[in-house]
């Protein structure tokens, strides 16, 4: 399948540049079963569609402050630098920018985070605190080792990276955090969770519907569009994620009383199927899980857990939305979208939300 099969013209002025107040009032474009109308609604009714025993699965890693400043030694030339894959304390897979120049043996001195609107950055508050790249990765990354373990540093050096499409800072860097994130680790939000507030959540439990948490870190393939012609030869990064104990056994204890799996975001769909995918077991229980997952899905793959799904409205050529074309059809989606646009949704990680059904 031909990756140019999933384009489509967006108007600028429909990628939302800052979150909508409160998170629930974002619109809600309802997909149904097959032959059934589309219906818009806004994300505080989305009650209204789930079911006493449904069980809503959410990725609740957190986005750490993963957005480095830097400069090149002994030249001087800025560095920007994007943490994307720890492989241990001190060393990292990242994005650099501008990358090219920045060749494995070269030298970078972290810099404090650059104030907001200041022309330039101060001086590192760590002395000494430097990058070497190491290598180029394959995916067109580098590999560093800092001179220091970056983690602990991160709350005072660092910044909670956007997407390049959003060009306005956010005032609040709360709002690119799902109220229920926990496990620091992911350079992106699992932005389809960003609607709900505590209140909708009580509102859901209260009408019978369970909540489970999962986790995936997400990492390079957010930032990386499909460029292969042909969708087949894309290859994914692998990210980590995890289905725990607890969350198994809210799955399990759903399927028995038929209520249905309802994954929050795509990260959550990959997180539940890289589980299926790996439990022979899957028609008596799921088990729990953890690991590095590379797990690409596009239209032909074949769902084992996931029932339903709440999504955002997705980038042109990307993975997440090869991915809920082949959870809908790629007709379906590519019929929503269209009529989203006529609606004026707003799209991509601060944009509306959508119910596959």
């Amino acid at each position: 399948m031909n990756t140019s099969d999933f384009d489509y013209e967006l108007p600028t002025e429909l990628i939302a540049q800052t979150p909508i107040e409160p998170r629930d009032a974002a619109q809600l474009l309802v997909l149904p079963r097959a032959g059934q109308p589309i219906e818009h609604r806004h994300f505080g009714d989305i009650g209204e569609y789930l079911r006493p025993g449904d069980l809503l699965v959410a990725n609740e890693s957190r986005v750490i402050p993963a957005r480095l400043f830097g400069h090149r030694i002994p030249s001087g030339g800025q560095v920007e630098m994007l943490l994307v894959n720890k492989l241990d304390e001190r060393t990292w897979e990242v994005l650099l920018k501008p990358g090219r120049r920045v060749r494995p043996g070269a030298s970078v001195a972290i810099d404090a985070a650059r104030p907001a609107g200041a022309r330039k950055w101060p001086a590192s508050p760590e002395p000494g605190l430097t990058a070497e790249v190491i290598a180029v990765t394959e995916a067109g990354g580098r590999l560093v080792r800092f001179s220091l373990p970056i983690e602990p540093l991160l709350g005072r050096i660092g910044s909670v990276p956007l997407p390049p499409y959003i060009r306005r800072p956010l005032a609040d860097a709360g709002r690119y955090q799902t109220v229920y994130a926990q496990t620091d680790g992911s350079v992106a939000a699992p932005t389809a969770g960003l609607h709900f507030t505590p209140e909708l959540i009580a509102r859901l439990e209260e009408h019978g519907v369970g909540f489970a948490f999962v986790t995936l870190h997400v990492s390079m393939d957010t930032f990386r569009p499909v460029q292969e012609e042909t969708i087949e030869e894309h290859r994914m990064y692998s990210e980590y994620c995890v289905l725990s104990a607890a969350a198994a056994a809210a799955i399990n204890a759903a399927r028995a009383r038929s209520g249905r799996i309802i994954a929050v975001g795509t990260t959550s769909v990959r997180t539940l199927e890289t589980a299926a995918l790996s439990d022979s077991n899957l028609e008596a229980e799921i088990r729990p899980f953890s690991g590095r997952t590379q797990l690409f899905i596009h239209p032909g793959f074949r769902f084992r857990l996931v029932q339903a799904m709440i999504t955002n409205f997705h980038l042109p050529r990307s993975t997440l939305l090869m991915l809920v074309a082949a959870f809908a059809g790629k007709e379906r989606i590519q019929r929503a979208y269209r009529e989203a646009i006529v609606h004026r949704y707003r799209f991509y990680s601060f944009g509306d939300a959508m119910l596959i059904l």
